[in-house]
């Protein structure tokens, strides 16, 4: 029997081989068979690299999407497309849902130790971009003491936290920390210099401040099994740069300088240590970080919702007594912003407002925009509980004189109250978790940190379950609360 388990061990192991394998070979022979290359990459804000045709918004355009064509055609298939955020194109890669990220994706060990990555096809350096009437800021030392914008995990990013005093502002897009330059939030922007390139041709105001530094390579991304399609895609790389066509796309796109020359001396770094222990086991390295977001949102959210509560309840009050005009106000209010996303409304107050000469810091934008948002769900809650109660007790209030103010302030908001905590504290526990949009104009809060940690770290699940306990930490005192308040308020009506 032991013999006969052994021989069945021996030969489970010797299947795994052989479908690790096959997988190996499969993707360039399944590409090849379907004639088509799927390729990863964020064509939301992604000019130069990948975005939409502005003359026809449902063709893709940009330098990325020349070098895909030109990659699929020398492997005999045609390439496609798929729209991925730019700060998971990494795990949708190892999902399996397309087979290279071709994106402006930077060779670095992060990267290689969660991937393959092919030889270089563009050499980047970083570039910052003032206003042009700022002439101090033209290195990475001046930056110090100055609030800097880029974009979310890039080698930007992280050179300029490692360099250490610089107030850095991370965006999800490219366009956002240049509108926020233009506006006057931030001193500087620094992103590599494609971004830069494009951007300056549309952005008068601004100007290239001091030199191109810190140069690196981009790669394209693949899944370390992929090792067919990896020397494949090496092999095509070698074709379009040996043939002139990859200089072509980059003076096409104004691209083209003498860093592309460092490509032909570039040599594949051998990773000298294995990746690190998984974060969960070092999970109290990052805890201050993320404890530092669980303020911000503690902040945001208290203040948010006493907002809420105020204007929600001002708006109900106006829908129940109000003057007809104010009355339907009210409704229009309540209507149109149950009706729009948050992130919409956010984007407005953020970004739209300073068109008619409001410009609104990003923190006191995130508080009126989940507060005037969470007012309009507050007014119907207090609606319904107004309603709620007896009609007999206004007209009681009444006929012994009170007013209807009153009476409403004395006789009905309490016994609408009581019944309105339920439903109040459920909003309250909901904004905590709708917080983590503000992420999108710059506020760092307890999701954004716990993002930009993963994107570093590629723990996704350890930070993961140590962020849900933070926000579990967060949300469960509040329920306690809440069913505090409801006891003391409780009256038995047998």
């Amino acid at each position: 029997m032991k013999h006969l388990i052994a021989r069945s061990a021996v030969l489970l192991l010797l299947m795994s081989a052989a479908l690790n394998y096959v997988s190996a070979t499969d993707t360039l022979q399944r590409v090849q068979r379907d004639g088509v290359l799927k390729w990863g990459a964020d064509a939301e804000g992604g000019a130069p690299y990948v975005f939409p045709d502005p003359r026809q918004p449902e063709h893709l355009i940009g330098f990325e999407v020349e070098i895909a064509d030109a990659l699929a055609s020398k492997l005999g298939v045609r390439s496609q497309t798929v729209q991925n955020q730019w700060d998971g194109l990494v795990p949708a890669l190892q999902r399996g849902n397309f087979d290279i990220v071709l994106n402006g994706l930077e060779i670095t060990d992060e990267h290689r130790q969660q991937i393959a990555l092919s030889r270089p096809y563009y050499v980047y350096s970083q570039q910052i971009i003032t206003r042009k009437d700022n002439n101090g800021l033209t290195n990475l030392p001046s930056l110090k003491g100055h609030a800097v914008g880029t974009l979310s995990g890039t080698v930007a990013q992280r050179i300029m936290e490692q360099a250490g005093g610089i107030d850095v502002r991370v965006y999800p897009g490219q366009a956002e920390p240049f509108r926020d330059l233009n506006n006057g939030r931030i001193e500087a922007v620094m992103l590599d210099l494609p971004i830069a390139v494009y951007y300056l041709t549309k952005e008068p105001q601004l100007k290239r401040s001091g030199e191109p530094f810190a140069p690196g390579y981009y790669g394209i991304g693949m899944r370390r099994e992929d090792k067919t399609l990896l020397l494949a895609i090496d092999k095509a790389i070698a074709e379009l740069q040996a043939d002139g066509t990859l200089e072509n796309i980059y003076r096409k796109w104004d691209l083209w300088d003498k860093n592309q020359l460092l490509i032909a001396g570039y040599h594949e770094e051998q990773l000298a240590e294995q990746r690190s222990a998984s974060t969960f086991r070092n999970w109290r390295t990052y805890l201050p970080m993320l404890l530092k977001g669980e303020l911000v949102t503690i902040e945001i959210s208290a203040l948010a919702m006493a907002l809420a509560i105020v204007c929600g309840l001002a708006l109900a009050l106006l829908r129940l007594y109000g003057i007809a005009p104010l009355r339907w106000l009210a409704v229009a209010y309540i209507e149109v912003i149950r009706g729009t996303p948050l992130l919409i409304q956010l984007y407005l107050i953020y970004y739209g407002l300073p068109n008619v000469g409001i410009k609104l810091n990003a923190f006191v934008a995130a508080v009126l925009g989940l507060g005037l948002n969470y007012a309009a769900y507050e007014a119907e809650n207090y609606r319904a509980g107004i309603q709620a109660v007896p009609r007999g007790q206004m007209e009681a209030a009444l006929s012994i004189g009170m007013s209807r103010w009153l009476a409403l302030r004395a006789v009905i908001l309490p016994q609408a109250i009581r019944i309105v905590i339920p439903p109040v504290t459920n909003d309250f526990i909901a904004l905590f978790k709708d917080s983590s949009l503000v992420s999108v104009i710059t506020m760092v809060e307890l999701t954004k940190v716990y993002g930009m940690l993963a994107l570093t770290t590629y723990d996704f699940m350890g930070l993961g379950l140590v962020t849900a306990a933070i926000y579990f930490g967060l949300s469960y005192p509040v329920s306690l609360f809440a069913q505090h308040l409801e006891r003391r308020f409780h009256h038995d009506h047998r």
